[in-house]
């Protein structure tokens, strides 16, 4: 069992993979290199004291990047990853996908997390 704040490093010879470059766009208009080891250990942190295997936030952001990968574009814009990484973690811990969805939509009070809780009890109970 490994500890979901020590992700395995890069090697050299991990970075000369036949892929281009993905360029994620944020919402500054700035663009950077799509960083999986980034969007691991946000999702580590939205786990972080959950019952949830690291194998599980691995196999999750690899089917983000590999969705991100298949749209055969350059680049993508930030708010997509984070709606792909917001879809996979309701899937894995309720808990994990409210304190993710705190950072990545900038609840800015107690009332948002209310709404967003709310939804979840909805969707939930079929009342989507």
């Amino acid at each position: 069992h490994r500890d979901l704040h020590s992700f395995p490093t890069r090697r050299s010879s991990d970075l000369l993979e036949d892929r281009p470059v993905l360029w994620i766009v944020k919402k500054s208009g700035q663009r950077e290199a799509f960083d999986r080891e980034k969007l691991l250990k946000g999702f580590a942190k939205a786990c972080e004291k959950l019952p949830v295997p690291l194998e599980q936030i691995e196999e999750a952001v690899s089917r983000i990047e590999e969705t991100l990968r298949e749209t055969g574009q350059g680049e993508v814009s930030s708010m997509t990853v984070g709606s792909l990484a917001m879809m996979e973690l309701r899937d894995i811990h309720k808990v994990a996908y409210v304190r993710f969805a705190s950072v990545y939509r900038e609840f800015t009070d107690v009332s948002s997390f209310v709404e967003e809780i709310s939804r979840l009890r909805d969707e939930r109970n079929g009342q989507r």
